[in-house]
């Protein structure tokens, strides 16, 4: 990989629904930064366009942490000057196809027999009781899902062999229905994969312009139904990657960027473009990862080990858990239903992928979120949004319908006139007449007591999210510390925490950009996971030191490939361990660099203490536990948070005060305005409203605001 020296600079760009953000940095830590909205369908479009403005002004001469300047005379399209050595880059591209289902058209092909796996799913509900619900339409519709007959036993005897011309008849059908990708998962394919191979070679050799996803290839994991479902995400999803890359990539190109494009994965740490294109099922919640990542290398430095993260944007909000300084993963999550998680408790709802990924919580409430009114009269906020097209009300943009951000506006958080460079332009008066002639008006309430209904509901739809990663997992939101970001994390913060019950609540710099530092901070990361099924004698470290070594040696030469030496490489290893006749496991981390018969001993408790934190049991002693996968992580290039993020403050002029309102309790209050650098380490008693670039931080009366070293805010409760 290219490496970064004095004369290089590195971007991060994150996209979301609503707002896109660009950062750079330079070899000293400089940072300069940029907010568009973004531009959907062509989202790589604000991207370049962000990423062009900086280019244009990194000419300027911007302030370094202790308040001096570094003048800047730089070529950054190549040359005697400064170079971009490479981009790190998030995306939810992949995730709007799967939501707004306009992936690809997309065909299956099984074994004879499961042609109906995929629409007969689990037996799973997001609520048990629900007697109305329906489960989503499959992304394949039935006359898309083809047989194969042939057949491999789970022992890899080949009862029916694969006729070569069922596969020219295939590939007629699939010319004929004009299909725009395949997905292919035969039975056992995950430890036998000769017949996926096969059709494969086939379907790539006869139909060179439509991608095949092999299961082998995407999951080589039992369980039919999510092997079948993630590889089908996967090929749905793979042509819309593939040209947003191709995209973005001759738009860097024009601008003389020749460093590699890499992309965040939903596991965290980047990946080359080439593989997000060809899997773009591990990419799918990168801009989220990206999220925690940061606020995990922020915790780091701040010393705290157990931390919530809330990371609440334009459009969605999202949950995650750093315990003991380690981010949460998950085996398995769900996108497109009321709540994305990976629950084992739960599910249904969207469509499952089995793929690695930082256990995040996601729901449909953010700025953009819209406010509404059933047919009872009931107000509800989301998950629908008014995103970047048309926006909110106040942005002037077309929107009409009331958002969250509006009653923000309304209740005097965010202020009037232009954010993010100017980019955005805040009218209060359009977000109070939507506010008042859609929510307060037909509700018969004041102004101000509609727009904190709707910031509450806000804060009740956001719970889900907190609980999902906090209560719903056995922990308790009392010993963590709240960690917010995202554009309208620290608006709403100090009410989540008091909801919760959490003591402090910490704000980093550059609130509403802090995902896209964590894009900087990542390294590349691969991984690999080899399915077995070892218990009694069989469950030795000997058979899983074995699996182990040869996952190594393939993940090293991958690295090497890429120009990493195996001591740059960091390798971590874990087993997914059940109770025999379980159908769902557990991940247990593995401490110890070698597998030993004590290391297998202290899998067998750690895994029981787990199961008992979750399960509130821990089985028949007399059960005997089994290990059916065995994971490697490989980490190089982790950059981690470089030097004390204080960036130069861009408000301009800027109000001394401003009237917000506080509730019932507290009613309507001249506030004091400040910035991040006026609280100070004695820190002052709210009501605050700290005004940035990116965001607007909210301390509420009974709240008292500090600064750290680092450039953080803490807010606590006064106590009595």
């Amino acid at each position: 990989m290219t490496t970064t020296n004095q004369n290089t600079m590195r971007i991060g760009a994150d996209v979301g629904g609503t707002f896109t953000d660009v950062v750079l940095i330079d070899a000293n830590g400089n940072l300069w930064t940029h907010k568009v909205p973004s531009t959907p369908p062509n989202f790589e479009q604000a991207v370049l366009n962000a990423i062009e403005h900086l280019l244009n002004t990194t000419d300027a001469t911007p302030p370094d942490k202790g308040g001096k300047t570094i003048p800047m005379n730089r070529d950054l399209t190549g040359g005697l000057g400064t170079t971009v050595s490479e981009v790190a880059h998030g995306t939810t591209v992949a995730t709007n196809a799967v939501l707004e289902k306009r992936g690809a058209k997309t065909a299956l092909i099984t074994t004879k027999g499961f042609r109906d796996v995929l629409e007969l799913r689990r037996i799973r509900a997001p609520q048990m009781y629900d007697l109305f619900f329906e489960k989503p339409e499959a992304l394949v519709e039935r006359y898309l899902r083809f047989e194969l007959t042939e057949r491999i036993s789970a022992s890899g005897e080949i009862l029916t062999p694969l006729s070569e011309s069922e596969l020219w008849r295939l590939k007629e059908t699939l010319e004929k229905e004009a299909v725009e990708s395949v997905a292919v998962c035969t039975l056992h394919a995950y430890a036998f994969p000769q017949h996926e191979n096969i059709v494969g070679d086939f379907l790539r050799t006869e139909l060179p312009d439509v991608p095949v996803s092999l299961s082998s290839e995407v999951l080589p994991e039992r369980k039919e139904y999510e092997r079948t479902a993630t590889t089908v995400v996967n090929a749905y999803v793979r042509p819309v990657m593939q040209r947003y890359l191709n995209a973005m990539r001759s738009g860097l190109q024009e601008m003389g960027i020749e460093g590699p494009l890499l992309m965040m994965q939903s596991a965290g740490g980047l990946t080359p473009e080439a593989d997000a294109a060809q899997l773009p099922v591990f990419v799918l919640e990168s801009g989220p990862a990206a999220g925690v990542l940061a606020a995990g290398f922020t915790a780091q430095r701040l010393g705290t080990d157990n931390l919530i993260t809330l990371d609440m944007g334009g459009t969605t909000a999202k949950a995650s858990m750093i315990e003991d300084g380690a981010v949460a993963y998950s085996p398995e999550y769900e996108v497109g239903a009321s709540i994305s998680a990976g629950n084992r408790l739960v599910g249904g709802g969207g469509e499952l992928i089995r793929a690695p990924s930082i256990d995040i919580a996601e729901v449909g409430s953010g700025g953009g979120s819209i406010a509404y009114l059933d047919g009872a009269g009931g107000l509800h906020v989301g998950p629908r949004s008014a995103g970047a097209v048309p926006g909110p009300a106040c942005y002037q943009r077309g929107g009409t319908e009331p958002t969250v951000t509006d009653a923000n506006v309304v209740l005097g958080y965010i202020r009037p006139g232009e954010l993010a460079d100017g980019e955005v332009s805040i009218d209060i008066e359009s977000a109070r007449r939507a506010i008042h002639d859609q929510i307060a008006v037909p509700l018969g309430m004041d102004l101000l007591e509609a727009a904190e209904g709707v910031h509450r509901i806000a804060n009740a739809r956001t719970m889900r999210a907190l609980r999902a990663v906090s209560t719903e997992r056995g922990r308790d939101p009392r010993e963590f510390v709240l960690m917010a970001f995202g554009g309208s994390g620290p608006i709403h913060a100090a009410g989540l925490a008091k909801e919760l019950l959490i003591r402090q609540v910490i704000v980093p710099p550059l609130p509403g950009l802090f995902s896209t530092l964590g894009l900087l901070f990542s390294g590349v990361e691969h991984h690999d996971v080899r399915s077995c099924l070892l218990s009694g004698e069989t469950l030795n470290a000997t058979a899983l030191e074995q699996i182990k070594g040869e996952m190594q040696r393939n993940m090293l030469t991958q690295f090497e490939t890429e120009g990493y030496l195996a001591d740059q490489v960091t390798l971590s290893c874990s087993v997914d361990i059940r109770f025999k006749g379980q159908a769902s496991e557990i991940r247990i981390a593995v401490a110890d660099e070698n597998f030993t018969e004590t290391t297998v001993g202290t899998l067998h408790t750690t895994f029981e203490t787990e199961h008992e934190r979750l399960y509130g049991h821990r089985s028949d002693p007399d059960n005997p536990v089994e290990v059916v996968a065995v994971r490697l992580i490989g980490q190089a290039g982790i950059r981690g948070q470089q030097g004390t993020l204080n960036p130069a403050e861009r408000l301009g002029a800027r109000a001394a005060r401003r009237e917000a309102y506080f509730g019932t309790s507290w009613g309507t209050i001249d506030t004091p305005v400040i910035s991040r650098h006026d609280l100070g380490d004695e820190g002052t008693t709210g009501p605050l409203l700290i005004d940035e670039y990116d965001s607007t931080i909210v301390v509420p009366p009974d709240y008292r605001g500090y600064l750290d070293s680092e450039g953080n805010i803490l807010m606590s409760p006064v106590t009595e």
